[in-house]
């Protein structure tokens, strides 16, 4: 079980703002103001007795469940289908994956565009919407690490919001380069791995309704590097488009100062909206961090 405490994550932005102080970017008052709010919280009996446990599930089983309520509306997909579209609609129209095609949002992108699609999943739920969505594609079951797909078989790879899930992105890297014809490319989107580590971590509701997080990685810029340089995949593009300021994730609306027993409710799905009790340490803390990471990688040429 995951503990989460609502004065953890807080208090987590409250340090993170600090620690910012030690570069010069913030004032004596500014710090002060942090410790003094860092005391006030610690005071407010709400907050105090708001803490949760929330179970890690396994990508296939987590993703089971959101199939049902996957493709809601979700701020991650406007930070990434513009980039991943602006890149697709460069390379020359064949034959395409949609590797962790979930309920194949980027498969009809890709169909649209004339593609030839075939989409993977390790889920049979989101397969069943994908099909539905995508007449045309061929659907498979199976996993990132060994992909029903044959040698040298495809075009272009996308993977949306599906690397955080897995432990090493080496083997994965790997199975794309395999899949890729020569020349080919890859385009991937995730959650930049400074919004996983604020906890931007998918929450879904097991079958006893207890609140659960999708097993996640904090992959650094620098893995996803290493892996695709190692199976020969050279970077083009990559892309860290960031929140306006203000912006809250999914719309979530804003706690309240001082906190309601009504206002804490979503805290545990969505602890991002605690930001509102303290608005200062959170713009400091994660007001100019990237919500996305999106990576272009292209395959070497038959003749090098």
């Amino acid at each position: 079980m995951i503990y989460e405490h609502p004065l953890a994550y807080l208090h987590g932005v409250e340090g993170i703002a600090l620690m910012r102080s030690f570069t010069g970017e913030f004032d004596r008052e500014f710090v002060d103001a942090r410790i003094a709010e860092i005391r006030r919280l610690i005071d407010d009996e709400i907050l105090a007795g708001a803490a949760v446990e929330v179970a890690r599930v396994d990508t296939a089983e987590g993703y089971r469940i959101w199939s049902k309520t996957y493709d809601r509306p979700n701020s991650a997909f406007d930070f990434d289908e513009p980039i991943v579209g602006e890149i697709l609609d460069a390379l020359p129209v064949g034959v395409a994956l949609d590797a962790a095609c979930g309920t194949g949002r980027v498969a009809a992108s890709l169909a649209a565009r004339g593609y030839q699609v075939f989409g993977v999943d390790s889920s049979v739920d989101m397969l069943a919407r994908a099909r539905e969505r995508v007449p045309r594609g061929e659907f498979l079951i199976g996993d990132l690490y060994d992909l029903p797909i044959p040698d040298n078989a495809v075009d272009v790879v996308v993977c949306s919001l599906a690397l955080t899930h897995v432990p090493s992105l080496q083997p994965v890297m790997a199975e794309f380069a395999r899949v890729l014809r020569p020349g080919g490319h890859l385009v991937t989107s995730d959650i930049h791995p400074e919004g996983v580590a604020r906890g931007m971590i998918p929450l879904v509701h097991t079958a006893d309704g207890q609140p659960g997080r999708i097993a996640s990685h904090r992959h650094l810029i620098g893995d996803y590097v290493r892996a695709a340089l190692a199976e020969g995949l050279q970077v083009r593009r990559c892309e860290e488009p960031r929140h306006l300021k203000g912006d809250t994730p999914d719309d979530s609306p804003p706690a309240q100062v001082p906190p309601t027993a009504e206002a804490m409710e979503p805290w545990a799905e969505r602890p991002w909206c605690l930001s509102a009790l303290a608005p200062e340490a959170a713009e400091a803390a994660n007001g100019d961090v990237p919500a996305m990471v999106i990576w272009h990688f292209q395959a070497s040429s038959a003749d090098g």
